[in-house]
């Protein structure tokens, strides 16, 4: 999808994406999570426009512009707000149809960690997998690293050179199996050159 068609079909869901927006802010504010010293929304704003930006390069319908925004304002909800995957599910449909309310919850299902003692228990080859298994997942979870990964350079963090370290192996696992040519499940050229960045 051309920018110029993405943009014009944004602009007639501005409405839906504001609730959408709201709602994820009111889902983490409810358990008190904050990311650093901003509201948890700080974060989910920014996945959201990494999303925006790189999205209307790998998607294939409008309908599924929705969906994929939803999966990043809500991908942390089951992991940190305590949602369910039905709570989502639930959410979902009141902003769109069964089938879009669907694919917006296994976005969010996806990008869940799993139960571990340490980063890389929470981030195991099941939880790679299933990322790549979902359309539009691989791209959502590209999105929110490279909002962990810029704010990390913003404040300075030591988190940087963990990011920088992991990351080649990262666009690895979220990428998807060899011979697939459906494009929902790669991401972009430009969003892995950004994730590269050490500038």
């Amino acid at each position: 999808m051309d920018k110029k068609e993405f943009n014009i079909y944004l602009g007639s869901i501005n409405d839906i994406e504001f609730d959408i927006r709201k709602e994820a802010a009111n889902v983490h504010e409810h358990v008190n999570q904050h990311y650093d010293k901003y509201p948890y929304f700080y974060h989910l704003n920014k996945v959201a426009t990494n999303v925006i930006e790189f999205v209307p390069e790998i998607i294939t319908k409008k309908e599924d512009i929705l969906p994929v925004l939803f999966g990043a304002y809500f991908h942390d909800s089951i992991e940190d707000a305590r949602l369910t995957y039905n709570d989502v599910m639930k959410i979902a449909k009141k902003y769109m149809s069964e089938e879009q309310a669907f694919l917006a919850t296994e976005i969010v299902y996806a990008l869940t960690n799993e139960k571990g003692r340490n980063r890389h228990e929470r981030a195991n080859d099941k939880y790679y997998a299933g990322i790549r298994d979902i359309p539009y997942a691989p791209l959502v979870k590209a999105c929110d690293r490279l909002a962990n990964y810029n704010f990390a350079k913003e404040t300075k963090s030591r988190m940087v050179k963990m990011y920088e370290s992991e990351m080649e192996e990262f666009i690895f696992k979220i990428t998807t199996y060899f011979g697939i040519t459906d494009i929902r499940y790669t991401i972009p050229k430009e969003l892995i050159s950004a994730l590269m960045s050490t500038e």
